[in-house]
């Protein structure tokens, strides 16, 4: 696992983000990517990376602009900045599902563990990345605990070349404004963003701001990187109706008192020197604090939930290159974070939601643990074209639960509500603790050094969140859960020339002990599922012209059967809810040394929008296009064109309580804008 790698330094084809775009530019940014194993090996597994020249000419307002160039990744868009991920699965939704996925900032966990927010991207600054790595797959081996069905991984610069700053303007109040400023050995970076929003009172605020140094102290080679990120958002609900995203009230909001404010501030500090022998050690201490306040506005009763976490600590590592490349180390965190639910006003609707969801505070709690872990990594040479990979990872994540309200199932005066119970239960005071195990297992065959197969298996993990553990409903006093499992058996080929480069790969997985709540409102772990996919990404080049696609073919099926919480039925077999088998993408670029020109197409498939597979949505195709002009050596004068035929569809489609609900997507949108720049301060 590296310490530092150069933008510049020879990689796997990056297919994903295939344009040699600004190039020459990349090869002045030194970027992070602490523990990227999995980048460093470039043999076992679906590795895909967004160079900065791709996230400045996508210029995201929103992570799932940027990341639909990586097959097998789908972020499905929400209200303003929120989003659910998919990384071969479907979309997951529900206390834990933001579990699933593990998200990193120069390879450290923005969060703990157990602490999860299910839209955690925002809390990156991904726009003003110096790249973005996307590890599909049980990546736990080399990652830890959430690295269950993907990774994605932020990696911040440290350095640049003088002053720029940048202003972009576009529809509904949209408005950002970019600077930044740099020498040899750091770098600064910030954003602010406002809109008023699409919809009727879905406007937000956000502001990110990200540094990196680079230092020689004692003869260590010391990396600094610290991110701050604010959001304050007007939340807007689901519309619903059936196909109600076609409708005017695409544009209402039925929830307009709703709002999410939420930051989060990070630094790391990598300590890295060599110690003879091929041998180098590093150290790398870390700090993370976050908090958000957020109504919600999808409840009755509306509860708003405070919550927060401050975390800490520190990696050892000790690798070396010779005749085998290996990599080993040590991780020890603690954690400290808390969670309060209040509700101010009576309860309106039926006679049994105004008893069961009482008015006042429903939990209030803290949690403090540790993380502990151990792992290894390494390549051996078996064969002048051979090598074997293996990767393993023990890790413990324990939890002490400090309820600070009244046990059990009452109101918070004591009483108890009508109609069986209340909704709302908190479990007395408990220690938990969650180990587990990792393993990765794979042979790549290397025909050239642009040719290489690959053949893997693997598996991930992650622990029960802490909401799952201790937000329990219904009279649940317990919630006796088992960590999440997840194998995975895959096999792929890569490759690239001149002028094609290719990334595919295919898979079969299977989760065990799937967490979700069942008819009873209880959170239970004995779900399965099982995935098959196959994903390709290809470019090629002519001249100033570049095509490149990304494709996903995927079937994600239960494996149980269970009635499960929203009167659904789970029956084995039936298709997992918002799971497209199909999701694409394609982008025709033209470039020469003044104009970059991109018409991208984005395709997302048919799918089921309820456990039941009662519920379909019909899928959506997007054409969009993003240029730009040097028009002189300081100045770029940038457009975009989103939704460019107009089409009336659904960033998210789901069926509950017997109501077709979505998350309209936005009609045609043209932003334009300016970027100017200056020689070293």
């Amino acid at each position: 696992m590296p310490v530092a790698a150069a933008a510049s330094e020879s990689r796997e084809p990056d297919v994903a983000g295939s344009a040699e775009l600004g190039s020459a530019e990349l090869e002045e940014v030194i970027v992070r990517a602490e523990a990227s194993a999995a980048i460093r090996q470039g043999v076992v597994g679906s590795v895909a990376t967004l160079h900065e020249a791709a996230i400045t000419l996508t210029r995201p307002s929103h992570p799932n602009e940027l990341l639909a160039r990586v097959p097998g990744v789908w972020v499905a868009r929400g209200s303003g900045q929120e989003h659910l991920t998919a990384m071969r699965s479907g979309v997951l939704a529900g206390p834990g599902a933001c579990g699933e996925f593990l998200f990193l900032e120069n390879g450290i966990a923005i969060r703990p563990a157990g602490f999860c927010n299910i839209n955690n991207l925002f809390e990156l600054n991904i726009e003003q990345a110096a790249a973005v790595e996307a590890v599909r797959g049980p990546a736990s081996a080399l990652f830890g605990g959430n690295a269950l069905h993907g990774v994605i991984n932020t990696v911040t610069a440290t350095s640049a070349r003088g002053w720029r700053g940048g202003l972009e303007a576009g529809p509904y109040d949209y408005l950002q404004l970019r600077v930044g400023t740099g020498g040899d050995r750091w770098r600064f970076d910030a954003l602010s963003t406002s809109t008023g929003g699409y919809r009727a009172d879905t406007g937000y605020g956000q502001q990110k701001a990200t540094f990196g140094s680079r230092a020689t102290v004692a003869g260590w080679e010391v990396t600094t990187t610290g991110t701050a990120t604010l959001l304050n958002q007007e939340t807007g609900g689901y519309v619903l109706g059936q196909r109600a995203y076609e409708t005017h009230a695409r544009r209402t909001n039925p929830n307009p008192e709703a709002y999410r404010d939420a930051w989060a501030a990070r630094t790391t500090s990598v300590w890295r020197r060599d110690i003879g022998d091929g041998r180098t050690l590093s150290l790398i201490p870390y700090l993370r604090r976050s908090g958000m306040v957020f109504l919600q506005h999808f409840l009755p009763g509306q509860p708003l939930e405070k919550n927060a976490q401050a975390s800490g600590g520190v990696q050892l590592g000790l690798g070396g290159e010779g005749r085998w490349k290996w990599h080993a180390g040590a991780v020890l965190e603690a954690f400290s974070g808390g969670l309060s639910q209040r509700q101010d006003a009576p309860t309106r609707g039926s006679a049994f939601l105004m008893a069961t969801r009482p008015a006042g505070t429903h939990y209030d709690y803290r949690v403090k643990g540790l993380t502990l872990a151990a792992f290894y990594d390494a390549e051996l040479p078996v064969a002048e074209t051979l090598a074997l990979v293996a990767s393993a990872r023990a890790e413990r994540n324990s939890y002490r639960y400090d309820n600070r309200h009244l046990d059990g199932n009452t109101r918070d005066d004591g009483t108890a509500c009508g109609f069986g119970g209340c909704l709302y239960t908190r479990p007395a005071d408990r220690d938990d603790a969650f180990a587990n195990f990792a393993g990765r297992l794979g042979i790549a065959w290397s025909r050239n050094a642009g040719t290489r197969l690959y053949l893997a298996a693997g598996q991930g993990f992650r622990p029960p969140q802490t909401t799952e553990l201790y937000r329990l409903q219904r009279g649940q006093a317990v919630a006796d859960l088992a960590s999440e499992r997840l194998r995975s058996v895959e096999a792929g080929l890569r490759g690239s020339s001149e002028r094609f480069d290719y990334d595919m790969a295919i898979y079969a997985e299977t989760t065990d002990n799937l967490i979700f709540r069942d008819a009873r409102g209880f959170n239970v772990s004995d779900g399965k599922t099982k995935s098959t996919g196959l994903e390709a990404a290809v470019a090629w080049r002519r001249g100033r012209h570049t095509l490149d696609f990304a494709a996903t073919y995927a079937e994600h099926r239960y494996a149980f059967t269970r009635d499960a919480g929203g009167r659904e039925r789970i029956r084995d077999g039936n298709a997992v809810d918002t799971a497209p088998r199909w999701l694409g993408s394609a982008r025709w670029r033209w470039e020469n040394q003044a104009v970059v020109s991109e018409l991208e197409t984005v395709h997302v498939g048919a799918h089921h929008t309820d456990a039941a597979n009662t519920a379909r949505y019909d899928g959506h195709t997007l054409l969009n296009w993003r240029g730009s002009w040097q028009a002189g050596p300081r100045l770029r004068i940038f457009g975009r064109l989103v939704n460019a035929l107009d089409t009336a569809y659904a960033e998210r489609a789901d069926f509950a309580f017997g109501n077709h609900r979505y998350f309209p997507g936005m009609p045609r949108q043209v932003y334009v804008g300016v970027d100017v720049s200056g020689g070293a301060p």
